[in-house]
Protein backbone atom coordinates (compact mmCIF):
# COMPACT_ATOMS: atom_id res chain seq x y z
CA UNK A 1 0.00 0.00 0.00
CA UNK A 2 1.34 3.25 -1.20
CA UNK A 3 -0.27 6.55 0.09
CA UNK A 4 -1.28 10.11 -0.69
CA UNK A 5 -1.87 14.00 0.03
CA UNK A 6 -5.71 14.47 0.36
CA UNK A 7 -6.22 17.67 -1.48
CA UNK A 8 -4.46 21.38 -0.19
CA UNK A 9 -3.68 19.14 3.13
CA UNK A 10 -0.82 17.18 4.44
CA UNK A 11 -2.98 14.08 5.28
CA UNK A 12 -2.09 11.18 4.25
CA UNK A 13 -3.86 8.18 2.84
CA UNK A 14 -3.94 5.48 1.58
CA UNK A 15 -3.98 4.55 -2.11
CA UNK A 16 -7.63 2.90 -1.70
CA UNK A 17 -10.24 3.42 0.83
CA UNK A 18 -12.32 1.34 2.24
CA UNK A 19 -16.06 1.67 2.14
CA UNK A 20 -18.37 0.33 5.30
CA UNK A 21 -21.62 0.67 3.69
CA UNK A 22 -21.74 -3.13 4.04
CA UNK A 23 -20.81 -3.03 8.02
CA UNK A 24 -24.59 -5.07 9.44
CA UNK A 25 -27.24 -7.01 8.19
CA UNK A 26 -29.73 -4.31 9.03
CA UNK A 27 -30.52 -3.77 5.08
CA UNK A 28 -30.99 -7.35 4.20
CA UNK A 29 -27.56 -7.74 2.19
CA UNK A 30 -25.00 -6.68 4.29
CA UNK A 31 -21.90 -8.35 5.98
CA UNK A 32 -22.17 -9.56 9.57
CA UNK A 33 -20.38 -7.79 12.37
CA UNK A 34 -17.75 -11.50 12.69
CA UNK A 35 -17.06 -11.09 8.88
CA UNK A 36 -17.28 -6.69 8.57
CA UNK A 37 -14.27 -7.23 11.02
CA UNK A 38 -12.54 -9.76 8.89
CA UNK A 39 -13.10 -7.19 6.15
CA UNK A 40 -11.69 -4.45 8.14
CA UNK A 41 -8.38 -6.44 9.46
CA UNK A 42 -7.55 -7.60 6.30
CA UNK A 43 -7.58 -3.92 4.68
CA UNK A 44 -5.47 -2.73 7.77
CA UNK A 45 -3.41 -5.46 7.45
CA UNK A 46 -2.73 -4.72 3.76
CA UNK A 47 -1.62 -0.97 5.41
CA UNK A 48 -5.13 0.54 4.27
CA UNK A 49 -5.98 3.21 6.85
CA UNK A 50 -8.63 5.69 4.63
CA UNK A 51 -12.03 4.21 6.54
CA UNK A 52 -15.16 5.32 4.84
CA UNK A 53 -19.12 5.06 6.65
CA UNK A 54 -21.37 7.32 7.33
CA UNK A 55 -24.77 7.65 9.77
CA UNK A 56 -27.59 6.90 7.69
CA UNK A 57 -25.41 2.97 6.54
CA UNK A 58 -26.98 -0.02 7.70
CA UNK A 59 -29.02 2.40 10.41
CA UNK A 60 -26.01 3.61 12.16
CA UNK A 61 -24.61 -0.18 12.53
CA UNK A 62 -21.77 0.57 10.32
CA UNK A 63 -20.61 3.67 12.07
CA UNK A 64 -20.93 1.46 15.26
CA UNK A 65 -18.96 -1.38 13.79
CA UNK A 66 -16.44 0.88 12.91
CA UNK A 67 -15.80 2.73 15.91
CA UNK A 68 -15.52 -0.54 17.25
CA UNK A 69 -12.79 -1.70 15.49
CA UNK A 70 -10.74 1.14 15.13
CA UNK A 71 -10.50 1.80 19.25
CA UNK A 72 -7.62 -0.15 19.80
CA UNK A 73 -5.82 2.24 17.46
CA UNK A 74 -7.56 5.20 17.05
CA UNK A 75 -4.90 7.99 15.75
CA UNK A 76 -3.89 5.35 12.85
CA UNK A 77 -6.60 5.47 10.98
CA UNK A 78 -7.89 8.00 8.92
CA UNK A 79 -11.83 7.86 9.72
CA UNK A 80 -14.35 9.79 7.72
CA UNK A 81 -18.46 9.79 8.15
CA UNK A 82 -20.83 11.60 6.34
CA UNK A 83 -24.18 13.35 7.17
CA UNK A 84 -27.40 15.00 5.49
CA UNK A 85 -29.74 11.88 5.01
CA UNK A 86 -32.67 10.26 7.01
CA UNK A 87 -34.86 7.75 7.08
CA UNK A 88 -38.46 8.84 6.40
CA UNK A 89 -39.62 10.23 9.58
CA UNK A 90 -42.04 13.06 11.20
CA UNK A 91 -38.83 15.24 12.04
CA UNK A 92 -38.61 17.77 8.63
CA UNK A 93 -35.19 18.63 10.09
CA UNK A 94 -33.39 15.69 10.69
CA UNK A 95 -32.30 15.59 6.84
CA UNK A 96 -30.57 17.91 4.76
CA UNK A 97 -27.51 20.25 4.80
CA UNK A 98 -28.24 23.06 7.08
CA UNK A 99 -26.49 24.10 10.40
CA UNK A 100 -28.98 22.13 12.64
CA UNK A 101 -28.88 19.10 11.18
CA UNK A 102 -25.23 19.23 10.74
CA UNK A 103 -24.43 19.38 14.37
CA UNK A 104 -26.91 16.90 15.32
CA UNK A 105 -25.44 14.20 12.76
CA UNK A 106 -21.83 14.76 13.58
CA UNK A 107 -22.78 14.44 17.72
CA UNK A 108 -24.87 11.32 16.94
CA UNK A 109 -22.17 10.31 14.61
CA UNK A 110 -19.41 10.43 17.53
CA UNK A 111 -21.56 8.87 20.23
CA UNK A 112 -21.97 5.93 17.86
CA UNK A 113 -18.22 5.48 17.18
CA UNK A 114 -16.94 6.31 20.34
CA UNK A 115 -14.59 8.60 19.40
CA UNK A 116 -14.08 12.42 19.99
CA UNK A 117 -13.48 13.86 16.18
CA UNK A 118 -13.48 12.53 12.68
CA UNK A 119 -10.85 13.28 10.32
CA UNK A 120 -12.71 14.32 7.34
CA UNK A 121 -16.87 14.72 7.57
CA UNK A 122 -18.62 14.97 4.13
CA UNK A 123 -21.70 16.35 3.35
CA UNK A 124 -23.65 13.35 1.97
CA UNK A 125 -25.73 14.74 -1.06
CA UNK A 126 -26.74 18.45 -2.03
CA UNK A 127 -30.21 19.54 -0.89
CA UNK A 128 -30.68 22.16 -3.35
CA UNK A 129 -32.33 24.60 0.09
CA UNK A 130 -29.60 25.28 2.33
CA UNK A 131 -27.06 28.46 1.48
CA UNK A 132 -23.69 27.98 0.88
CA UNK A 133 -22.66 30.09 3.11
CA UNK A 134 -25.18 29.01 6.18
CA UNK A 135 -23.09 25.41 5.30
CA UNK A 136 -19.38 26.36 4.75
CA UNK A 137 -19.41 28.51 8.08
CA UNK A 138 -21.02 25.53 10.04
CA UNK A 139 -18.38 23.63 9.24
CA UNK A 140 -15.40 25.84 9.84
CA UNK A 141 -17.36 25.55 13.42
CA UNK A 142 -17.21 22.17 13.54
CA UNK A 143 -13.34 22.63 12.73
CA UNK A 144 -12.46 25.29 15.33
CA UNK A 145 -14.24 22.79 17.80
CA UNK A 146 -11.85 20.43 17.06
CA UNK A 147 -14.73 18.03 16.21
CA UNK A 148 -13.57 17.98 12.78
CA UNK A 149 -10.56 17.84 11.38
CA UNK A 150 -10.93 17.98 7.33
CA UNK A 151 -14.06 18.42 5.50
CA UNK A 152 -15.03 16.77 2.55
CA UNK A 153 -17.95 17.56 -0.14
CA UNK A 154 -19.82 14.12 -2.14
CA UNK A 155 -22.72 14.20 -4.62
CA UNK A 156 -23.05 17.65 -5.45
CA UNK A 157 -23.24 20.18 -8.76
CA UNK A 158 -19.21 21.67 -9.57
CA UNK A 159 -20.27 25.13 -9.56
CA UNK A 160 -21.95 24.46 -5.80
CA UNK A 161 -18.25 22.85 -5.00
CA UNK A 162 -16.06 25.33 -6.78
CA UNK A 163 -18.40 28.48 -5.48
CA UNK A 164 -18.40 27.17 -1.60
CA UNK A 165 -14.70 26.89 -1.91
CA UNK A 166 -13.95 30.04 -3.20
CA UNK A 167 -16.11 31.54 -0.64
CA UNK A 168 -14.54 29.55 1.98
CA UNK A 169 -10.98 30.73 0.73
CA UNK A 170 -12.17 34.46 0.74
CA UNK A 171 -13.36 34.72 4.29
CA UNK A 172 -10.71 32.56 5.86
CA UNK A 173 -12.94 29.54 6.54
CA UNK A 174 -11.98 25.89 6.11
CA UNK A 175 -12.21 24.37 2.36
CA UNK A 176 -13.16 21.53 0.99
CA UNK A 177 -10.21 18.86 0.27
CA UNK A 178 -12.01 15.89 -1.30
CA UNK A 179 -15.03 14.96 -3.87
CA UNK A 180 -16.80 12.01 -3.72
CA UNK A 181 -18.33 10.97 -6.84
CA UNK A 182 -19.59 7.81 -8.61
CA UNK A 183 -16.78 6.68 -10.78
CA UNK A 184 -15.97 4.00 -12.98
CA UNK A 185 -15.26 2.42 -16.94
CA UNK A 186 -19.28 2.56 -16.83
CA UNK A 187 -20.05 5.83 -15.20
CA UNK A 188 -17.85 8.36 -16.51
CA UNK A 189 -20.09 11.76 -16.55
CA UNK A 190 -18.19 13.21 -14.14
CA UNK A 191 -15.18 13.49 -16.37
CA UNK A 192 -17.49 16.48 -17.88
CA UNK A 193 -17.58 19.08 -15.03
CA UNK A 194 -17.04 17.11 -11.71
CA UNK A 195 -13.52 16.14 -12.28
CA UNK A 196 -11.96 18.91 -13.84
CA UNK A 197 -13.15 20.78 -11.26
CA UNK A 198 -12.14 18.90 -8.99
CA UNK A 199 -8.07 19.20 -10.34
CA UNK A 200 -8.17 22.91 -11.11
CA UNK A 201 -9.31 23.39 -7.10
CA UNK A 202 -6.69 20.74 -5.90
CA UNK A 203 -9.27 18.78 -4.56
CA UNK A 204 -8.80 15.00 -4.54
CA UNK A 205 -11.59 12.45 -6.00
CA UNK A 206 -13.00 9.37 -3.93
CA UNK A 207 -14.85 7.12 -6.10
CA UNK A 208 -17.69 4.95 -5.00
CA UNK A 209 -18.82 2.06 -6.99
CA UNK A 210 -15.27 1.45 -8.99
CA UNK A 211 -16.92 -1.51 -10.07
CA UNK A 212 -19.93 -0.27 -11.63
CA UNK A 213 -22.63 -1.87 -9.24
CA UNK A 214 -20.66 -5.28 -10.06
CA UNK A 215 -20.98 -5.36 -13.77
CA UNK A 216 -17.10 -5.28 -13.98
CA UNK A 217 -16.42 -7.85 -11.63
CA UNK A 218 -17.30 -10.58 -14.10
CA UNK A 219 -20.51 -12.00 -12.49
CA UNK A 220 -22.50 -10.89 -14.82
CA UNK A 221 -20.55 -11.30 -18.19
CA UNK A 222 -18.28 -15.08 -17.17
CA UNK A 223 -19.04 -18.16 -16.70
CA UNK A 224 -18.16 -19.50 -13.01
CA UNK A 225 -14.33 -20.27 -13.10
CA UNK A 226 -14.20 -20.30 -17.07
CA UNK A 227 -14.13 -17.18 -18.38
CA UNK A 228 -15.96 -18.12 -21.01
CA UNK A 229 -18.18 -15.51 -22.95
CA UNK A 230 -21.75 -15.63 -22.97
CA UNK A 231 -24.36 -13.59 -23.43
CA UNK A 232 -25.84 -11.54 -20.42
CA UNK A 233 -29.57 -11.92 -19.02
CA UNK A 234 -30.45 -8.29 -19.41
CA UNK A 235 -33.00 -9.19 -16.51
CA UNK A 236 -30.05 -9.31 -14.21
CA UNK A 237 -28.83 -6.43 -13.97
CA UNK A 238 -31.14 -3.18 -14.52
CA UNK A 239 -28.18 -1.10 -15.21
CA UNK A 240 -26.86 -3.38 -18.42
CA UNK A 241 -27.12 -1.45 -22.27
CA UNK A 242 -25.33 -2.42 -25.37
CA UNK A 243 -22.37 -0.24 -24.43
CA UNK A 244 -21.78 -1.16 -20.43
CA UNK A 245 -22.08 -4.72 -21.68
CA UNK A 246 -19.20 -3.75 -24.32
CA UNK A 247 -16.91 -2.20 -21.78
CA UNK A 248 -16.95 -5.08 -19.12
CA UNK A 249 -16.34 -8.02 -21.95
CA UNK A 250 -13.13 -5.90 -22.43
CA UNK A 251 -13.01 -6.08 -18.78
CA UNK A 252 -12.83 -9.38 -19.23
CA UNK A 253 -9.82 -9.65 -22.06
CA UNK A 254 -8.12 -7.39 -20.52
CA UNK A 255 -8.10 -9.62 -17.18
CA UNK A 256 -7.60 -13.16 -19.20
CA UNK A 257 -4.51 -11.70 -20.50
CA UNK A 258 -2.93 -10.58 -17.33
CA UNK A 259 -4.38 -14.09 -15.37
CA UNK A 260 -6.47 -11.46 -12.78
CA UNK A 261 -10.17 -11.27 -11.76
CA UNK A 262 -11.88 -8.57 -14.11
CA UNK A 263 -12.73 -6.43 -10.74
CA UNK A 264 -8.93 -6.00 -9.89
CA UNK A 265 -8.11 -4.37 -13.89
CA UNK A 266 -11.52 -1.91 -13.49
CA UNK A 267 -9.95 -1.25 -10.09
CA UNK A 268 -6.50 -0.39 -11.39
CA UNK A 269 -8.04 1.58 -14.09
CA UNK A 270 -9.82 4.31 -11.69
CA UNK A 271 -6.44 3.88 -9.24
CA UNK A 272 -4.45 5.16 -12.19
CA UNK A 273 -6.26 8.00 -12.97
CA UNK A 274 -5.08 11.17 -11.71
CA UNK A 275 -5.82 12.11 -8.17
CA UNK A 276 -8.73 9.76 -7.89
CA UNK A 277 -8.76 7.38 -4.71
CA UNK A 278 -11.21 3.86 -5.26
CA UNK A 279 -13.00 3.35 -2.72
CA UNK A 280 -13.72 -0.63 -2.23
CA UNK A 281 -16.77 -2.33 -0.55
CA UNK A 282 -17.26 -5.80 -0.10
CA UNK A 283 -19.76 -8.50 1.98
CA UNK A 284 -16.69 -11.24 2.45
CA UNK A 285 -12.98 -11.10 3.30
CA UNK A 286 -11.93 -12.70 0.39
CA UNK A 287 -13.83 -10.14 -2.22
CA UNK A 288 -11.73 -6.91 -0.14
CA UNK A 289 -8.78 -9.02 0.00
CA UNK A 290 -9.02 -9.93 -3.99
CA UNK A 291 -10.24 -6.12 -4.39
CA UNK A 292 -6.58 -5.53 -2.53
CA UNK A 293 -4.52 -7.87 -4.57
CA UNK A 294 -4.49 -5.23 -7.64
CA UNK A 295 -2.27 -3.39 -5.52
CA UNK A 296 0.19 -5.73 -7.24
CA UNK A 297 0.16 -4.74 -11.17
CA UNK A 298 -0.44 -1.67 -13.10
CA UNK A 299 -2.29 -1.73 -16.33
CA UNK A 300 0.13 -1.25 -19.07
CA UNK A 301 -0.52 2.07 -21.57
CA UNK A 302 -1.71 -0.11 -24.25
CA UNK A 303 -4.29 -1.64 -21.41
CA UNK A 304 -5.77 2.07 -20.80
CA UNK A 305 -5.56 3.03 -23.80
CA UNK A 306 -8.01 0.16 -24.69
CA UNK A 307 -10.55 0.44 -21.76
CA UNK A 308 -10.71 4.54 -22.13
CA UNK A 309 -11.60 4.14 -25.76
CA UNK A 310 -13.92 1.72 -25.27
CA UNK A 311 -15.56 3.23 -22.27
CA UNK A 312 -15.46 7.28 -23.70
CA UNK A 313 -18.12 9.39 -23.53
CA UNK A 314 -19.33 12.54 -25.29
CA UNK A 315 -18.76 15.69 -22.97
CA UNK A 316 -21.21 17.54 -24.81
CA UNK A 317 -21.64 21.72 -25.00
CA UNK A 318 -19.39 22.96 -24.70
CA UNK A 319 -16.36 20.84 -24.51
CA UNK A 320 -16.88 18.93 -27.82
CA UNK A 321 -17.99 22.33 -29.11
CA UNK A 322 -14.51 23.49 -28.18
CA UNK A 323 -12.55 20.96 -29.00
CA UNK A 324 -13.73 20.29 -32.83
CA UNK A 325 -11.82 21.87 -35.81
CA UNK A 326 -12.90 25.07 -36.19
CA UNK A 327 -13.33 26.58 -32.87
CA UNK A 328 -9.78 24.83 -31.57
CA UNK A 329 -8.74 27.05 -35.19
CA UNK A 330 -9.93 29.99 -33.89
CA UNK A 331 -8.82 29.49 -30.32
CA UNK A 332 -4.91 29.22 -30.94
CA UNK A 333 -4.43 30.81 -34.28
CA UNK A 334 -4.12 28.01 -36.08
CA UNK A 335 -1.43 26.96 -33.54
CA UNK A 336 -2.59 24.42 -31.43
CA UNK A 337 -0.66 21.36 -33.28
CA UNK A 338 2.52 23.51 -31.93
CA UNK A 339 1.25 24.38 -28.30
CA UNK A 340 2.51 21.51 -25.61
CA UNK A 341 -0.46 21.53 -23.83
Amino acid sequence: MRYKLIGHSGLRVSELCLGTMTFGDEWGWGASPKESRRIFEAFAAAGGNFIDTADLYTNGTSEKLVGEMVAGDRERFVLATKYTNSNPGTDPNAAGNHRKNMRQSLEASLRRMKVDYVDIYWLHAWDFTTPVEEIMRAFDDMVRAGKVLYIGVSDTPAWIVSRANTLSELRGWSRFIALQVEYSLVERTSERELLPMARALGLDITAWSPLGSGLLTGKYTRSNGSGSERRLDKAAFKEINDDNYSIAREVDRVANEIGCFPAQVALNWVRQQARVIPIIGARTAKQVQQNLASLAFRLNAEQMERLNKISQIELGFPHDFLNSEVPRGFLYGGMADKIDF
